[in-house]
């Protein structure tokens, strides 16, 4: 079959395109026939090797992928030939998204409803898992709430505007262009703001009545966390879920707000915080409350090109692979 591998940490170049042998089912193991294969920016960092977890190469990057099941291994009873799933891990380092087939075990590939197509499948597992963890795992949100995305035109924004509106919260999505508002406008959002202007916060804090925001989801905190820590309301909940470097804070803006920052990462969720999550998003795709957006499709030989463009700022939808 035909993969991505990466031989040696680097730039988007390194992202190789070869020949390597078809993958096979162990006991309790899904091969899976990839249709589409989602791109993360946390790929990005493990590409580069400036993540806290890395493979050891040559790798097969990725997890986040939907298809059919194409095998399945001695004591898998849940799913058969032929059935449409999604994935939420593979065996990667051995047998990543970026492929034609994955192994995977079987637990951690779940239904696909004939609703949903295979690159919107590829758009659940990373995106909604982060939001869902971060909104009901870690900031404990309740309907009524204020919800502020920083940052809801990318997968997991979108992701975040759904699962607030669909729990009953008013909805503050920003984004940088006129589609990405546009987008995070037509997902729900009961108020959209322009990231890039210079008074968009006091907009925030007029439409929250200078209350500010009960929980943040905060995509680039690098930039951001500071104006979180202004803006979050008091007994607030900031959860940090993208950074891409350093920021110097004043911690006293927590203090008086009685506020908490948590830091989130989703590979660090207990078994059956996971069962609970593709509970909870397995319902929404089904019933149609969850809508993943795909913003580009791209050639599986175009890997670097998605690399490149998953980073640049305007994100809109997810970025997927196609074998």
């Amino acid at each position: 079959m035909k993969a991505i591998r990466v031989h040696k940490f680097g730039g988007p170049e390194v992202l190789q395109l070869d020949d390597v042998p078809d993958p096979k089912p162990g006991p309790g193991q899904v091969v899976v026939r990839i249709r589409a294969a989602g791109v993360n920016p946390v790929d990005t960092y493990i590409r580069s090797g400036n993540y806290a977890m890395l493979p050891t190469p040559p790798y097969v990057p990725g997890n986040d992928c939907a298809g059919v099941i194409e095998a399945v291994g001695e004591g898998v009873t849940r799913f058969k030939r032929g059935d449409r799933v999604y994935v939420v891990r593979t065996t990667m380092p051995l047998s990543g998204a970026y492929a034609e087939l994955a192994a995977c075990d079987a637990s951690m590939v779940h239904p696909l409803p004939a609703n949903v197509s295979f690159s919107q499948g590829a758009g659940v597992s990373v995106p909604y898992g982060t939001a869902y963890r971060g909104l009901h795992h870690k900031a404990h949100a309740r309907a009524g709430e204020t919800l502020l995305v920083h940052g809801a035109s990318g997968g997991v924004g979108i992701a975040a505007v759904q699962l607030g509106v669909a729990h009953g919260m008013t909805v503050v999505g920003t984004a940088g262009t006129d589609r990405g508002r546009k987008l995070v406008q037509e997902h729900g959002a009961q108020h959209v703001l322009d990231h890039s202007a210079p008074d968009y916060l006091k907009k925030l804090m007029e439409v929250t009545g200078n209350r500010g925001a009960d929980v943040i989801l905060e995509m680039l905190a690098n930039v951001n966390l500071q104006k979180d820590i202004d803006v979050v309301a008091r007994f607030g909940r900031i959860v940090i879920i993208g950074n891409r470097g350093a920021i110097e804070i004043n911690p006293r803006g927590t203090m008086g707000k009685d506020a908490a920052i948590f830091g989130l990462a989703l590979w660090n969720a207990a078994p059956e915080e996971m069962a609970s999550i593709h509970a909870g998003l397995g319902a929404g795709l089904a019933n149609g409350t969850l809508r993943p957006v795909v913003g580009q499709e791209l050639p599986l030989k175009e890997a670097a090109r998605a690399h490149e463009a998953v980073l640049k700022s305007g994100a809109y939808g997810k970025i997927v692979l196609i074998p």
